[in-house]
């Protein structure tokens, strides 16, 4: 529900932490090491045996990385980061603002004469070496595979998870494995590939049609995995997480170390995904003589597109979780102006509601509840430390979601307690303009997320304001709810294609007094024909498939064009009409007004 600072991972830890690591740097020969927050799979959440930045530095963010020298570290985070680790990281550590200032380029100042950096090449990318490795030529500084030195320090570190694997049901993914299975091995074989090597734990899950419980709020289990161009797979992982499935004659079960040496028997050319795979992956193919064809994972993009079936059944789960979120902001409407209310209480209330609908397996990530300059840190996670009271006259912003087994949700709702002032009205009315320019986007198909993400920020930027974060991400079924490779961003390249889930989260944050968001996931369908359109230019559009109110005391309907009431006051109608019936009587009269027109 929320975190509690433990004291493996509090600020005062991580000096004589980062005495004990330099200590190993002496040893190895070495002038630096780079400590990131990936693990094997790259995935945005970690096991607790994976949560090295975290031992290390304090800083609990889902992305950075620091660089530990012999005089300096430095933690690089992006802008969602940027207050919070100021609270959780000792003097010691030094922030740095990424992606604005390179690792590259920060190594060179501090090892102006050259030097050598270690790195664990089992969380590091081909990609992301040959990148930084381009951006050091000339320089001296050298970067070295090695042993993780932070596990040699790390005296007590946790074992790795080993929940057990559960059969995802067809009804809600459209299509059997042996069909997916069969699906990729036909791009394999289109492509002259033999084999595909999958470290992805959510490709892999989705592949397979299984889910797990190896991670907190993502269900999905931990493995690596070979895709042979017959459609049969060798599993990588604890054989015991999948006893419970049975077996399958085309799916050989293996032991975690069995995986290097698989990797050296496989005959070329194989599939590996340099923005994905890990280093040593390459390594072991490299050591081998095995031909390696770079490509993406070839799971990812079809995982993306979602399916009839697998629309059908998110829709589900959002018209669940949405009269979970009503009866939340409806109770919430009820006590907070009474005071006495804190983060805390917030975050355990709406849980407690989603739990209510007997169908929650977990929340989707950690509940954000931000009252007054709280939520102006993006990915704020309360702690019994930083617990704020909830206080009449200042923005409370809650951004959620909820994983079923049908989908997985994530919603932001900024809310007034009490009367807004006019300086919080227009800020919010900027950010509901973005939100809205999204949601009625229409375009040719081919497009990406970048030539989409400006529709979100014009009213801010006419106003000399923006938000340091993508406007939309990927979001999986009942999988991670931060899903590539569909963005909505200035770095999002991936072209949109139907079927694809994302949200729509455009913001504003102010240091120190509030932060606001509003978020609906959306899928991307087909436009159909418009009249007096091109017919041969296909266009598409979004379908908004989450159904609960925005705050109307938060709006300056005035500030709004008349095409953007209509959105908003039609939006509410069929908010209305999905959910009311879904409601106690308390919250269907609460509902009636939070929709009422303006």
């Amino acid at each position: 529900m929320f975190q509690t600072f433990d004291s493996s991972s509090s600020p005062d830890q991580g000096p004589p932490r980062l005495a004990a690591l330099r200590t190993e740097l002496e040893k190895e020969g070495l002038d630096g090491f780079l400590v990131p927050r990936a693990d094997a799979h790259q995935g945005e959440y970690v096991a607790d045996c994976d949560a090295r930045l975290e031992w290390l530095t304090g800083f609990t963010g889902s992305a950075g990385f620091c660089a530990a020298l012999r005089d300096r570290a430095g933690v690089f985070v992006d802008g969602r980061y940027r207050v919070q680790v100021k609270v959780q990281v000792a003097d010691e550590f030094t922030p740095v603002d990424w992606p604005e200032v390179q690792l590259g380029d920060w190594l060179k100042d501090a090892l102006p004469d050259g030097g050598k950096v270690g790195f664990d090449p089992w969380l590091h990318t081909l990609g992301e070496i040959e990148k930084l490795q381009k951006r050091l030529k000339g320089t001296g500084i050298e970067l070295v595979e090695v042993e993780n030195l932070v596990d040699r320090i790390w005296a007590d570190r946790p074992a790795r998870p080993a929940e057990p694997v559960t059969a995802f049901p067809k009804e809600f993914a459209g299509e059997g494995d042996e069909s997916k299975r069969g699906r990729i091995a036909a791009i394999l074989t289109a492509e002259g590939q033999k084999t595909a090597v999958l470290t992805l734990p959510d490709s892999i899950c989705w592949l397979l049609n299984v889910r797990g419980a190896d991670l907190p709020c993502v269900p999905v289990t931990q493995a690596f995995a070979i895709l042979k161009s017959d459609g049969t797979v060798e599993l990588f992982s604890d054989p015991e997480k999948f006893a419970g499935l049975g077996p399958d004659p085309a799916i050989a079960l293996k032991h975690w170390d069995d995986f290097a040496p698989a990797l050296a028997a496989l005959e070329g050319p194989v599939r590996v995904d340099r923005a994905s795979a890990p280093l040593a992956v390459t390594r072991a193919l490299q050591a081998a003589g095995v031909q390696i064809a770079y490509a993406d994972d070839p799971c990812i993009l079809p995982k993306a597109c979602k399916n009839e079936t697998e629309i059908a059944a998110t829709k589900t789960a959002h018209l669940r979780d949405a009269g979970a979120m009503c009866e939340f902001l409806a109770w919430l409407a009820e006590e907070a102006p009474k005071g006495g209310l804190t983060e805390i209480d917030v975050v355990t209330a709406l849980e407690g509601f989603r739990r209510a609908t007997n169908a929650l397996q977990d929340i989707s990530f950690e509940t954000i509840s931000g009252a007054g300059p709280n939520g102006a840190i993006v990915h704020y996670r309360v702690t019994e430390e930083t617990n704020r009271a909830v206080n009449p006259g200042e923005l409370l912003l809650v951004d959620s979601g909820g994983q079923y087994v049908d989908g997985t949700t994530d919603i932001t709702r900024t809310i007034a307690v009490g009367a807004p002032t006019d300086e919080q009205k227009t800020c919010f009315t900027q950010v509901l303009k973005g939100m809205i320019a999204i949601s009625r986007a229409r375009w040719p198909e081919g497009r990406a997320g970048r030539d989409l993400d400006v529709l979100a920020r014009i009213a801010l930027w006419q106003a000399g304001r923006d938000y340091d974060h993508g406007t939309g991400h990927g979001v999986g079924l009942y999988l991670s709810v931060h899903e590539g490779p569909q963005r909505l961003a200035r770095t999002g390249e991936v072209e949109l294609k139907p079927g694809m889930i994302l949200s729509n989260e455009p913001g504003y944050y102010r240091e120190g007094e509030f932060g606001i968001r509003i978020e609906n996931l959306v899928v991307v369908k087909d436009a159909g024909d418009l009249p007096g359109g091109d017919a041969k230019r296909k266009m598409l559009d979004f379908e908004t498939i989450t159904w609960v109110p925005i705050d109307l005391a938060l709006v300056a309907s005035d500030m709004l064009t008349q095409d953007e009431r209509d959105w908003l006051n039609a939006y509410h109608a069929e908010v209305s009409e999905k959910v009311g019936a879904r409601l106690s009587d308390s919250a269907r009269a609460w509902l009636a007004h939070a929709t009422r027109m303006i």
